[in-house]
């Protein structure tokens, strides 16, 4: 009754509901707002009073998210889980601001996560505390309540109390009434193996190989220089890639996670982009390269193969072992499957 509800009116609808595994997303009740190229996948349980941005993407493929009441969601931020091992559950009354990934976690009620912040696998942030923009929460991190937190890793930077915790909830929450989303952009002819979200925007040449994918609300502009993906490469939610002058070329078997941005670059083969990570023009990233969430380039930086990279900038972390590349490899196996289920969800929801 709720879905035949919601399907009445745009303005609380998402653009984009598809299920995963046989099974649809929960609303509680009507969200207050669902903003343009906004998406809701799988086992998704959204309390009452949600707000979800322009290109904000929920997405519960594998494991459940579980949203309290009184969800805000930011333009173009990112809820997922870890397929498996994590899913993600967040108290009520909490607020993410834009271009931000919570990521198979657990957020505490009255939390306030701020602008370009990632949260990571198996971290627990408590009641009552504040992520400062621009931060990353590294993997398992436990963050008591009553604090804010800012850096990457992020650590306390103060005590703070519930009235200043919900004036800069507020003051996320009107920013976010200043939504900028385009309308999605023409798909180019692909091959039947690849997958192109029907929300996600792509303009002038990007070439895309057998059996990629490029998931929900991301935005990939080759009117300047051109785009090449290799075959069954990743692209997740909301990952931005902008070409100014000799373009962008992806090797094959990559992943590019969500919230990604990326200028004029090579990234080569069976590499793994970070979360939120950002990739400046002129950077060169080998074969088999993990690039940590939340990292940077500097314009020109080598990035050599067979390391762990992370920071800002990127420095070598350590040899990128037996372990990380299995882990790899499994991510892209993956998503050349959810490429497979959501080509096939997206065509009977047409």
């Amino acid at each position: 009754m709720l879905r035949t509800a919601l399907e009445k009116d745009t303005r609380v609808t998402p653009d984009l509901i598809l299920p995963y595994d046989g099974v649809q997303p929960d609303f509680v009740s009507r969200p207050v707002w669902c903003g343009r190229g906004s998406t809701v996948i799988g086992a998704a349980r959204i309390g009452a009073q949600a707000w979800i941005g322009d290109e904000a993407v929920i997405r519960a493929d594998g494991q459940t998210v579980i949203l309290g009441d009184r969800f805000w969601l930011g333009h173009r931020s990112t809820v997922h889980i870890a397929t498996r091992t994590h899913g993600t559950r967040v108290g009520d009354r909490v607020t993410v601001g834009r271009n931000s990934v919570v990521h198979a976690c657990t957020l505490g009620s009255d939390v306030v996560v701020e602008d370009d912040v990632v949260i990571l696998d198996g971290a627990e942030v408590g009641d009552g505390a504040v992520i400062e923009a621009g931060s990353t929460v590294f993997p398992r991190a436990t963050l008591p309540g009553g604090y804010a937190y800012a850096g990457s890793p992020a650590r306390p930077s103060r005590a703070i109390g519930a009235d200043e915790i919900a004036e800069r909830a507020e003051r996320l929450r009107e920013r976010m009434g200043d939504g900028s989303a385009l309308p999605p952009g023409e798909v180019s002819e692909v091959d039947d193996s690849v997958f192109v979200a029907r929300n996600a925007r792509l303009r002038g040449r990007v070439s895309l190989g057998a059996g990629a994918s490029v998931l929900f609300c991301c935005d990939l502009n080759a009117e300047v220089g051109p785009i090449v993906v290799g075959a069954d490469t990743n692209i997740q939610d909301n990952t931005v890639i902008r070409t100014r002058a000799d373009g962008v070329v992806i090797g094959r078997d990559t992943t590019i996670a969500h919230n990604v941005r990326i200028s004029d670059c090579r990234i080569g083969a069976r590499s793994l982009i970070g979360i939120g990570a950002t990739i400046a023009s002129g950077t060169l990233i080998a074969d088999d390269v993990m690039l940590a969430a939340g990292a940077t380039t500097d314009s020109g930086q080598i990035l050599e193969a067979g390391y762990l990279w992370g920071g800002r900038p990127a420095r070598i972390l350590g040899p990128l072992d037996a372990e990380k590349r299995a882990m790899m490899i499994r991510i892209v196996e993956g998503y050349c499957q959810h490429g497979r289920e959501y080509r096939a969800a997206q065509e009977a929801s047409e």
